[in-house]
């Protein structure tokens, strides 16, 4: 029950979304991660490919119906194809055809086709395709939604599935998923009971369940890929992909350390909302009152999740980067006041040398991080004052127009280096975009830190 109150919380405004919906109904899910292919065939004029790529292994494992080959010439190259029903109700469509098509002369290449334009069309890079599988007697139907990476379903889904930051697809049973969620906060909800029945509760949420101060848990994650990785630090110039460290350190282990420490402090806050902290007889009654009488601080207890994640995201980011800067030995300062009160993250090598009249390689240069960007780059763009500005960020859903209107600007984005090259992404066809390494050792080390010396 715990669980799935989380995902109607974590919904906008405290609705029940599609999302949810679907979720909670759907006998099985599809998820996928969309390619550029994947989606920019509604978006751009002259695309080949109209739908979606479905690999081999999700097309045989009975999500969808089998493929059967289609009647035709018997000196041509076989066609597989199925045809299902599929409603589309964020565009408020259905098709009886949409289809499955393997063209066995292009290899195991299978596409979904017939699906509808306007699900596709306004899609950030790296958003999800959603389908629950709904079985109707010898026949499936199936519900599909497109979540866009910019939307606040898109951290539900991640939230639900644990989803991680390399993944692509994947189908899901969401009641086994929801099942396993809730049986973590039961486990955890024994002991806070027992702490309770002790009359320890108080100091028990404070030795168990207190989320760590954000510059301590950013430590806990990267201690851990450390020891993982057997590395003494983040040293850039001694590590192949050292954005692919710090995405995988930001994104996954501390978004895990994170769920978890959440969990913790969610279960314990609710027995202490409803029970109190001090143990006495309780009836099912008196429990249901004190349900009821709290409902407001549940509700904002649960709401609170996702703000808090997201708040706690962007501070996260900023320690690894200057944990990088610090093994890697360079100069540079952090959060000075600039003109009007400007305060950006990071300044090279210092504040005096990035306001040295001169300019060119010995003139200092102003590094932002910033997790997810949506509309905030423009608020980096104010920083600049004439000063050369590198984005440092780990978002995957940057649209083409907003990195080209950065370019136009002269801010140059600083991403792990998996992005950069991902098919996922809009990174690879724009000069202005520079992966990880290359900051440090081009961008730095060799146009930069001789002249800063």
């Amino acid at each position: 029950m715990a669980a799935q109150f989380d995902l109607v919380a974590e919904a906008a405004e405290g609705s029940v979304t599609l999302l949810a919906e679907l979720l909670h109904t759907a006998d099985s899910v599809l998820v996928k991660k969309l390619s550029n292919n994947d989606r920019d065939w509604a978006q751009l004029p002259n695309k080949h490919q109209h739908g979606v790529y479905i690999p081999p292994e999700q097309r045989d494992s009975g999500f969808f119906p089998p493929l059967v080959a289609k009647e035709r010439d018997p000196d041509a190259d076989e066609i597989r194809e199925t045809y299902f029903h599929t409603d589309w109700p964020q565009v408020a469509e259905a098709k009886n055809d949409t289809r499955l098509v393997n063209y066995t002369s292009k290899g195991a290449e299978t596409h979904m086709t017939r699906v509808p334009k306007a699900a596709f069309s306004t899609l950030s890079p790296a958003s999800h395709l959603v389908m629950g599988r709904y079985s109707a007697g010898d026949g499936a139907t199936y519900r599909c939604l497109t979540i866009d990476s910019n939307s606040d379903d898109a951290l539900v889904l991640a939230d639900v599935f644990g989803l991680d930051a390399d993944f692509v697809i994947g189908i899901f049973e969401p009641q086994a998923f929801l099942t396993a969620e809730r049986d973590r906060i039961v486990d955890f909800a024994e002991l806070v009971i027992a702490a309770w029945l002790a009359g320890d509760i108080a100091q028990f949420a404070v030795e168990n369940a207190t989320m760590p101060a954000t510059l301590e848990l950013a430590g806990m994650a990267r201690a851990q890929y450390l020891a993982q990785h057997r590395l003494p630090d983040l040293n850039p110039f001694k590590l192949d992909r050292p954005g692919d460290a710090v995405r995988e350190i930001s994104r996954r282990i501390e978004w895990d350390l994170f769920r978890e420490y959440q969990r913790r402090e969610r279960a314990t806050a609710l027995v202490r909302t409803v029970l109190g902290d001090r143990p006495r007889e309780i009836s099912a009654g008196d429990f249901i009152r004190g349900l009821v009488d709290n409902i407001g601080e549940i509700d904002r207890l649960m709401l609170s999740a996702s703000q808090q994640r997201k708040s706690r995201a962007g501070y996260s980011f900023e320690h690894h980067i200057e944990a990088v800067l610090t093994a890697g030995n360079l100069p540079f300062a952090k959060q000075v006041v600039m003109d009007a009160k400007k305060r950006p993250d990071f300044v090279l090598p210092s504040l005096r040398q990035l306001k040295r009249p001169k300019l060119g390689s010995t003139r200092g240069i102003i590094l932002s991080a910033k997790t997810t960007l949506r509309e905030r780059w423009k608020q980096v763009q104010r920083e600049m004052a004439g000063s050369e500005l590198f984005l440092a960020t780990v978002d995957e859903s940057i649209a083409a127009n907003a990195i080209e209107d950065m370019a136009a600007l002269g801010i140059i984005l600083v991403v792990p280096e998996g992005l950069k090259a991902s098919s996922d992404t809009e990174y690879v066809r724009h000069p202005n975009v520079i992966g990880f390494k290359d900051f440090f050792e081009i961008e730095i080390t060799r146009n930069r830190l001789p002249g800063w010396q």
